[in-house]
């Protein structure tokens, strides 16, 4: 999916979310302060969405909400938040080499039990959003298999929106 692609637009992304309890939107002077905090400028179209749509969503996505701006880091994480995101594809570890959950990538939020969702924010993989388990990490979207979701966070967002399964690929 293009960056330009108009379902990403903010007021589309708000539709996506209509019915859904979401808190306002941030604004566009607390996304850049944040960016400017961090060294860092997040990826479209989830930079518009915190600044124009909403700070976060306590029913989701993920199942316990999307994090706002507040809760975007952690302090384990933003000291390697300008780090370039270290993998290009699906990889398992251990938790002695896994990499740093922290590193080029926000925290979107969680679906319990380890399960946890980011957002690529520098490097190749730069507008994706990543599951990350105790155990590994692959990136979300049809192009990279295991559901037939666009990449990106707009995509994921209508996914969750659409009521499907993470992993709905067959």
């Amino acid at each position: 999916m293009r960056a330009d692609d108009p379902r990403d637009e903010p007021d589309a992304l708000r539709a996506v979310l209509a019915n859904v309890d979401r808190k306002p939107p941030a604004g566009w002077a607390a996304v850049r302060a944040f960016e400017a905090a961090h060294a860092i400028e997040l990826p479209e179209p989830f930079r518009g969405f915190l600044a124009s749509v909403s700070d976060g969503c306590p029913a989701g996505p993920p199942a316990y909400g999307l994090s706002g701006l507040g809760a975007l880091t952690g302090p384990e994480a933003d000291a390697t938040l300008a780090r370039p995101f270290p993998l290009t594809s699906a990889r398992f570890w251990d938790e002695e080499t896994g990499p740093a959950k922290g590193d080029g990538t926000v925290h979107l939020g969680t679906d319990g039990c380890a399960m946890d969702w980011r957002l690529v924010v520098t490097g190749e993989h730069r507008g994706h959003v990543w599951q990350f388990t105790d155990v590994g990490a692959q990136p979300f979207g049809r192009p990279f298999g295991y559901t037939t979701a666009e990449p990106g966070f707009g995509g994921w967002l209508r996914h969750w929106a659409a009521g499907r399964d993470w992993f709905d690929a067959d």
